[in-house]
């Protein structure tokens, strides 16, 4: 079996269970609803990402006799719940938002439905997955708004743990990225990687003539060559001069960004490389790439900034029981009166509306109201039923479907989501 994700969660969600298993509530049928009560950052919509990578943890929530040993030892739970434990496979079913869909504050963009017991445990896998990768896909987003179809790669993998790196590899894939430089996203997600040689193959390097040949020597003079390490003019000449006008490419990553892709533009033309192009890796943000928008730049590689949702590195997503049944059978909606985390109880269900394709609204509408009327779209989809997996959500089928959907679903949003300033909601979320 592969890598149990049982032990990836907080202790009370274990001693809800302990607790629920000793009042003789814990098998009460339950829906959780996972949501953001806000935009972080105050941005205009947020996109859905590691749908994929939760459903597959969820499948591999499993208490192994080294997951209940430790349990026992520790004394975490009572032993009538390590047997419970012991058998746990999630059984209840899952809906939630496309991966790649938009969302906006309220959406119910994950619906857990199961026992109590089987449910709650899930919390802290579900907000740990969907808050980070959401949060790179939002603030990769904004940066794919702001290149304005020119190619992003994701560069951030020394910059994050060596798991979130590949979970930001793929979420910034899903939200319109090219491309990665992390090989086990590549070969984890099939997303295309790409990467030539960093300062330290040039200072390694008798000279930077000597780098350079070397590079184009193993990689070809299609290559993308550095040429910030000593002057910048002079290693233009040098590059252009080792690989020929056919030079596939020179990389900035430091400096005055505006002012050199100019000169590095025009003595790429002066040079006859007029096919040469120009990509920049330094430190860049959505804002940065947005103020390089007039400029000969051809290419961004984003690090820090993405991986660390740009500021935002949470979505801000919350887990709550919304609904259980009675000891009679009969539903009641619960819900939190708390001062400004209040939340709306009951199962809810989800649509866009859209006119003339352009979307004008969120609607949520509680299960008994619940229908989708003309001229609107449905947002929650099935993702595991019965406890299996349904959809292509899972591997690189789902990071393609994803990534295709995220396409389409921002292809709905109206002109003003694409602002970068801080503002409302581009759509309201009406409850009905």
């Amino acid at each position: 079996m592969s890598t149990s994700t049982a032990l990836h969660t907080d202790r009370y969600e274990l001693t809800m269970v302990d607790a629920a298993i000793e009042k003789g509530t814990a098998h009460r049928e339950a829906v959780f609803e996972t949501f953001a009560r806000r935009l972080p950052g105050a941005r205009r919509y947020g996109v859905v990402a590691g749908t994929g990578r939760l459903v597959d943890a969820i499948m591999r929530f499993r208490f192994r006799d080294e997951e209940l040993s430790w349990l026992s030892e520790a004394h975490v739970v009572r032993p009538a719940t390590i047997d419970w434990l012991a058998d746990y496979r999630f059984s209840g079913d899952v809906w939630g938002y496309r991966e790649g869909e938009v969302y906006f504050p309220g959406s119910p963009v994950l619906v857990v439905q199961s026992s109590f017991a089987e449910g709650v445990v899930l919390e802290t896998l579900v907000l740990s997955m969907l808050n980070y990768d959401t949060a790179v896909a939002n603030a990769a987003t904004r940066m794919v708004t702001a290149a304005a179809g020119r190619p992003l790669a994701e560069m951030g993998s020394r910059r994050a743990h060596e798991e979130a790196a590949v979970a930001a590899a793929r979420a910034a894939y899903i939200a319109g990225f090219g491309a990665t430089s992390n090989l086990e996203a590549g070969r984890t997600w099939g997303i295309p990687t790409m990467g030539t040689a960093a300062h330290a193959f040039t200072l390694l390097h008798d000279s930077e003539e000597d780098a350079f040949r070397a590079q184009v020597a193993a990689l070809g003079p299609g290559t993308t060559l550095l040429v910030d390490t000593y002057d910048i003019p002079t290693a233009v000449d040098t590059a252009v001069r080792v690989a020929g006008t056919e030079l596939g490419a020179v990389r900035l990553d430091s400096g005055d960004l505006p002012t050199l892709v100019v000169d590095v533009r025009e003595q790429l033309d002066a040079l006859g490389a007029t096919g040469t192009k120009i990509t920049v890796t330094n430190d860049l943000d959505e804002y940065a790439i947005a103020g390089l928008s007039g400029s000969p730049v051809d290419s961004y590689g984003v690090g820090t900034s993405l991986v660390t949702g740009s500021g935002a590195p949470a979505a801000g997503m919350v887990y709550k029981l919304v609904a259980h049944r009675d000891d009679d059978g009969a539903w009641v909606s619960v819900a939190k009166a708390s001062a400004d985390k209040v939340s709306l109880g009951g199962r809810k269900r989800a649509y866009r509306r859209l006119d003339g394709g352009i979307a004008t609204a969120e609607v949520v509408r509680t299960s008994s109201t619940a229908a989708t009327r003309a001229g609107e779209r449905e947002l929650l989809t099935p993702l595991v039923a019965n406890g299996e997996p349904i959809g292509d959500v899972l591997g690189t089928v789902g990071v393609a479907a994803a990534r295709a959907h995220r396409e389409k679903a921002v292809g709905e949003l109206p002109a003003a989501a694409f602002r970068l300033t801080r503002g409302e909601p581009a759509l309201p979320t009406i409850y009905e």
